[in-house]
Formats: C-alpha cells, structure tokens, sequence
C-alpha cells in the first residue's frame, strides 16, 4: 500500500469512528470507581514520544507507586491541536507508550477538528470518566508561574485571557501577561476541569521540563531519516518503532495531507454546508463561493491564499482539517456534550491491567481498538 492509500484508509476508518461515537451518544453510562489502585492520567500527543515525555511518566509513576498510568492520546483524523498532520498514527504512538511504561493507552479527542477550548472541554471529561487520581504536566519555570500551579493544587481553576492570567476562584488577577504554550495547556486544563465541575485539589503533579530535547530537530531527522542524530533525545524504544515504520512505508506522515479531498470540498460544498462547518462563519463561506464565481480550487496553496490576512498559522491548518473532515459546528457541540460515549483502548502492558483497569473506571463503554 502507498503512503497515500495508507493515510486514506486511516481518515476512512476513522470517519466511520466518529460516526459510530456520535450516535451512541446518548448511551455513556459513567458510575462511581469500584477500583483502590490509584490511576494516573496523562494527555499528551507523543508524536513522538521523546525523552521530556518519558521523564514526565517517569516522575509520575515514581510518586504514585502502585498505580496504573494512563496515556490519553488523541485521537480520530491523526491531526493536532495546531490542526496538523501526525508524524505516526495513534495505534504506533500507543505502542511506544506501551512499550516505555505506560500500563493503558487511551483514545483521546478529534483535536485537528476543535478548537483549544473544545478539545480542552472533551479532555476534562475523559479525565473525570477515567476517575482519575493524578494529573502530571510538564511546565517551563519563570519567574511568578509558582503562585499559578500553588493555586491550581489549591483545586482552583485559573483562566488565561488576553496578556492575564485569572484566578477564576477569588477573581485575582496573578500575572499580566500571556503563557508560553506547555504552561498555557495547563492553566486552560484547570479551567475546562473546573467548568465541568471535576475536583482536581491535590491531582496535579507538576514536573519541570527537561533540556536538551528538540521536537523541531526530531522532525526533521525523521523527515530526513538520520535518527542517529537525534538518538540522545528519544528512548530507544521510540527510535526502534520509527525506523520499523519507515521501512514499512507507513511513515511520516506529518507532511501529508488528503489534498484532492480538500480540493474538492472547497470546489463543491455550498455555502450553507460551508458556513455551518467547524471554524466557519457566513464570511468565510462567502470567500470560498466568491473566489469559485470565475476560477475553481486546484491547489491546497489555492485554498490557504483566499483565508483572511492575520488568521493563525494553527488556524489555517485547521480549516484544511475541516476541509478533509467537513462536519457541521452543531454535530461537534453535541459530540463534545456527550464526550466520551466510549473509552477507547489503543493498547494496554497486559491483560491483568486490563481487568484492574476496567474495575477502576467501572464503566460499561469500553472498547479495544
């Protein structure tokens, strides 16, 4: 199979996912734990997983011995938070998980197709479906952000707006300013938690990020297949995974996207299906149908060329997600409603975690992927 045919038969799967979740929404049945073992949660991508990721798991499991660690990895369509295309897909990246320590592996959310705050919305959820004990994040260390974690392990959400930072429990305001993106995930995340209503007083672990790891060189030597050079950066395991996937031609595949499909899309859906998608509005709808009233869409660069000047880089890449995934903004209020009508297991150590598992979380939506 071609890389491409690969990367289509991923999205096709996964459409037909996410059609299934969204009609079983209604039938999530999360009761109270049943299980003593203390459950670790952890979100992160892990594309790829590099050694910062394993020392965050590491320190984690250090504190909580006796426990089960749980990776929530996003998750249907392979693309990020930024809205871009993953290096590996997540059943690769669940397998290195695995593979340096952690017990389970969990499907996490459709991110390329949400904005921050939905994705940070559907991950509270699955964090209070998992009934999770402990929370590890790493974080960047400066000057000030102490108070800000004192007051997220207080259980106080805290709520980052333009150039402030907000305790939303007291309404102080702790730093004007804006965060850097690891540290601006974790204030984002005590909010989402505490706007469902999720007590996180004493969860978080909070591990200071290490040096000497670069996700933009990692890239490019998997680009480039020269891992050697960036050796020192990623567990052994992770390397050993790339290189198999490479050989078998199933990756990278953060270079690639479904191209005719956006191409089509953007030609064909109207302005009523355009306007009702995901990150669109009459506005931008009305700049696809204006630009195909004397030309048609022959490129991606087409595509990116009419968006409005000053949109985000994250932003534009998430409209071509949308383009290759194009669902409606009120199916995804509703997915994220009801998020997750099932847990999803990607991969798990052994099938005496299993069971320790799904008595912990006592929930009867689990599925193996």
């Amino acid at each position: 199979m071609s890389l491409k045919d690969f990367i289509k038969s991923i999205n096709l799967r996964d459409t037909e996912l996410f059609w299934k979740d969204y009609e079983s929404r209604n039938e999530n049945n999360y009761k109270k734990s049943e299980g003593d073992i203390k459950l670790i949660a952890d979100f992160t991508e892990y594309s790829p997983l590099h050694n910062g990721h394993f020392h965050c798991m590491k320190t984690a499991i250090s504190k909580v011995p006796n426990s089960i660690f749980v990776a929530i990895v996003p998750g249907l369509f392979e693309r990020s938070g930024r809205g871009l295309p993953y290096i590996l897909p997540r059943d690769v990246r669940a397998e290195i998980a695995v593979s340096v320590g952690a017990d389970i592996v969990v499907e996490g959310p459709p991110m390329g197709i949400m904005g921050s705050g939905q994705y940070s919305l559907c991950l509270a959820r699955m964090f209070q479906a998992l009934s999770t004990d402990f929370i590890p994040r790493g974080y960047k260390p400066f000057d000030g952000f102490d108070n800000i974690l004192d007051r997220i392990t207080m259980g106080h959400g805290i709520a980052p707006k333009p150039y402030k930072i907000v305790d939303m429990d007291t309404g102080e305001i702790l730093l004007e300013d804006k965060l850097e993106e690891d540290n601006y995930v974790i204030v984002s995340f005590s909010k989402s938690l505490k706007k469902i209503g999720f007590d996180f007083k004493d969860k978080f672990i909070f591990v200071k990020r290490i040096e000497g790891v670069s996700g933009s060189l990692i890239r490019e030597s998997i680009v480039n297949n020269s891992l050697e050079d960036v050796k020192s950066m990623m567990p052994p395991e992770t390397i050993s995974i790339l290189k198999r996937e490479i050989n078998k031609n199933r990756a990278p595949l953060h270079n690639f996207r479904l191209d005719e499909k956006i191409i089509d899309n953007a030609n064909n859906l109207s302005f009523n299906e355009l306007s009702n998608l995901n990150f669109f509005n009459e506005e931008l709808a009305n700049k696809f149908i204006e630009f195909r009233k004397n030309n048609s869409f022959k490129s991606v660069d087409d595509v990116l060329n009419i968006l409005p000047y000053g949109f985000s880089t994250n932003f534009n890449a998430r409209v071509l997600s949308i383009l290759e995934n194009p669902i409606e903004k009120e199916v995804i209020s509703e997915y994220i409603n009801h998020y997750p009508s099932v847990i999803r297991i990607l991969d798990y150590k052994n099938e005496d975690v299993l069971e320790l598992f799904k008595r912990k979380i006592n929930n009867e939506n689990i599925s193996l992927f």
